[in-house]
C-alpha cells in the first residue's frame, strides 16, 4: 500500500465548516494503527499553489529574488503570494516597525519605489545616502 496516493489532508469538516482532527494514525506495512485526537497541521490549511508556493519559499532559503526566477513572477506578486500564505495559515506579516520599533529607511524607499512616487535613480541615491 505505500505506493498509494493519498488525499490531501482536509482541516474543515465540509457539512458545518467546523474544525476537524485526526482519530487515526496507520502503517498499512507493519500492521500498527494510533488512536486518538491529533490535530490536523496547520499547513493544511494551505491550497495546492500555495503549498508549492512555500516550498519554493523554504527551499529559496526565503529569498524573493530566487522565488522570482523559480516560479517566474514579478517581485510584487511574490510578495502578494507570500502574504496570501502568512493569511491562510492565521499569520500576520512582521513588518520593520513591528519588529524594530520604527520603520527601516530602505524599507520606506522600497515601497516608494514599488509604489511609483520615485524614480530608480531616486532610489538609488537614498539608499546610498541613508548607510
Amino acid at each position: 500500500m505505500s505506493g498509494e496516493k493519498h488525499h490531501r489532508l482536509p482541516h474543515k469538516d465540509p457539512v458545518s465548516g467546523g474544525e476537524l482532527y485526526v482519530s487515526e494514525l496507520a502503517n498499512d506495512d507493519s500492521g500498527v494503527r494510533i488512536r486518538g485526537k491529533f490535530e490536523v497541521p496547520i499547513y493544511s490549511r494551505l491550497d495546492p499553489d500555495q503549498a508549492n508556493f512555500l516550498e519554493v519559499f523554504l527551499r529559496s532559503r526565503g529569498v524573493l529574488s530566487t522565488v522570482e526566477k523559480e516560479l517566474g513572477l514579478s517581485y510584487p506578486t511574490v510578495r502578494a503570494r507570500l502574504d496570501q500564505v502568512l493569511g491562510s495559515l492565521g499569520f500576520a506579516p512582521i513588518n520593520d516597525a513591528q519588529a524594530n520599533g520604527r520603520p527601516r529607511k530602505s524599507t520606506e524607499i522600497i515601497d516608494m519605489l514599488e509604489k511609483g512616487e520615485i524614480t530608480a535613480e531616486e532610489a538609488k541615491a537614498r539608499l546610498r545616502g541613508s548607510k
